[in-house]
């Protein structure tokens, strides 16, 4: 993959992405989420997942999680994907909920340097 500055990676941090979901077993549960980046797709995931904390933990003023907390709750999904678009081919590339695990882990260790 193309390198920017510092090393990170330039090409699928560009590339329009949807964040296919099924909370639970009902297919009825299926909804996806849009975003213009892998990067704000990454974000997305991890909006979703401090709102479901604060949901659960109103009265808490400052929630703190660790990144297996995280991959916990992408797991209690019974899907999570993401497609992103591929310029060259003009088409979507499937991913399952491991790149995504993958993904958000690499986001986040570059938002934390």
């Amino acid at each position: 993959l193309p390198q920017g500055p510092r090393g990170a990676m330039a090409g699928p941090e560009r590339k329009h992405t949807i964040v296919l979901l099924q909370p639970g077993p009902n297919k009825n549960t299926r909804t996806f989420m849009d975003f213009e980046t892998v990067s704000a797709a990454m974000d997305g995931v991890c909006n979703m997942f401090e709102r479901k904390l604060k949901e659960l933990n109103p009265n808490l003023p400052k929630i703190t999680y660790d990144i297996n907390d995280l991959y916990s709750y992408i797991d209690t999904h019974t899907d999570m994907c993401a497609l992103v678009l591929e310029p060259s081919t003009g088409a979507y590339a499937p991913y399952n909920k491991e790149w995504v695990k993958k993904r958000i882990f690499t986001h986040l260790k570059k938002q934390a340097q």
